[in-house]
């Protein structure tokens, strides 16, 4: 019989904290296809290189032997994964799977592990406007969504193509939103249930509704049910999954401008305690901010937090990646700063994010001991 998520460790609640798995989140897989007008197909399926690249191998050895990391969440497209004319499923582009695999294994055989990313918000079809566009996966009552069956054939496909590849962790899906969270919770466990059924014993991590943000776990969000209310319910027969959580330290949580006013403690004590309740564990895979010095110590904070608190195993911070340029992912207020990428420089060749917020704030909080070896897991594995 499936034992419940709530039935992880039994020494939970009391155990010391530790943070197995620290990095960054590489973003570029999913880059290309945005489109002002809305026009679905746009950059699809694009060119490799050109409109979208998964991550520069050159820096992974920089991350892990000068940064000290050992987690790379490496974003993907699902319609470039199963093209539309295929539809979601077990049907792949192998063109596109190869240069994801490429980047996964560069990762893995570094000795890092590698967060698998469909970078979807929970939908298929249209990513021209992404996160406010595509049929959410598993609404019955639009005939161009994907079907959570499809959704966990899917998975089960990918899974079985990671199986023996200890270093890899499964992330169901970036950032769900508008959309019943009673559908969240059936999409993540289809998901489960396909990784599970193709032999593959690696870490899972599921988002929750609302973007999967923390400070909103226990309240209603975009009209929807707390994550809260519904997301204990999973089940995992080999009780190795986590909850998948992005938290930004901006007024509206966006994570697009430079002043930071949020408390990361704060607002994520709520979820704290749930997770204490269920005696579940979790993984922040998105949370970043400016280079001002006000957010220096917003962002210290957060990291200190997760690095304290032992519900959380592990964090990613928003983002690197191989084409980004000047421009930043995080918390600039589309000013072009750079991003988290080595190297990176600001539109006005001055250091890029990478140094003024990276090598000045995050990296002295990476933990000295992360895990190095063995599967991924909840429950951590050998350090050094």
């Amino acid at each position: 019989m499936p034992f419940s998520l709530k039935s992880t460790l039994l020494f939970a609640a009391t155990a010391a904290a530790k943070i197995y798995y620290a990095g960054v989140a590489e973003s570029g897989g999913e880059f290309g296809v945005y489109s002002s007008d809305a026009v679905n197909g746009t950059g699809l399926p694009g060119t490799f290189g050109v409109d979208y690249a998964f991550l520069n191998a050159s820096t992974v050895n920089i991350w892990i032997n000068q940064n000290h990391i050992n987690t790379f969440r490496i974003a993907f497209l699902l319609e470039r994964m199963c093209p539309r004319e295929y539809g979601l499923g077990r049907r792949f582009n192998e063109t596109y799977f190869g240069h994801f695999n490429d980047a996964v294994t560069a990762v893995t055989k570094a000795g890092a592990y590698a967060i698998l990313d469909p970078h979807n918000y929970m939908r298929y079809n249209d990513p021209s406007q992404q996160p406010a566009t595509g049929s959410v996966i598993g609404n019955t009552s639009d005939p161009a969504a994907a079907t959570t069956l499809q959704f966990q054939h899917f998975w089960n496909e990918l899974a079985g193509r990671y199986k023996n590849n200890k270093h890899v962790i499964f992330g169901i899906m970036n950032e769900p939103h508008d959309m019943p969270t009673s559908l969240v919770l059936h999409n993540d466990q289809a998901a489960i249930n396909g990784i599970r059924n193709s032999g593959a014993k690696q870490l899972i991590i599921a988002p929750g509704n609302g973007y999967t943000g923390g400070h909103v776990w226990n309240t209603t969000s975009q009209g929807d049910a707390p994550s809260a209310d519904y997301l204990y319910k999973l089940r995992d027969p080999i009780n190795n999954t986590a909850i998948d959580i992005h938290e930004y330290l901006d007024t509206d949580f966006s994570g697009q401008h430079s002043v930071c006013n949020q408390s990361f403690p704060a607002n994520m004590y709520g979820l704290t305690q749930w997770l204490k309740t269920y005696q579940l564990k979790a993984m922040v895979t998105e949370f970043g901010a400016d280079n001002n010095t006000m957010c220096d110590q917003y962002l210290t904070e957060a990291v200190q937090y997760m690095n304290k608190n032992p519900e959380y195993i592990g964090w990613t911070a928003w983002a690197a990646g191989p084409i980004w340029g000047a421009s930043s992912p995080c918390c600039t207020d589309q000013r072009a700063l750079g991003s988290l990428e080595p190297g990176s420089l600001a539109s006005d060749g001055s250091p890029g994010l990478y140094y003024t917020v990276w090598l000045k704030v995050i990296e002295k909080l990476v933990p000295k001991q992360l895990q190095k070896s063995g599967i991924s897991s909840i429950h951590g594995g050998p350090c050094e």
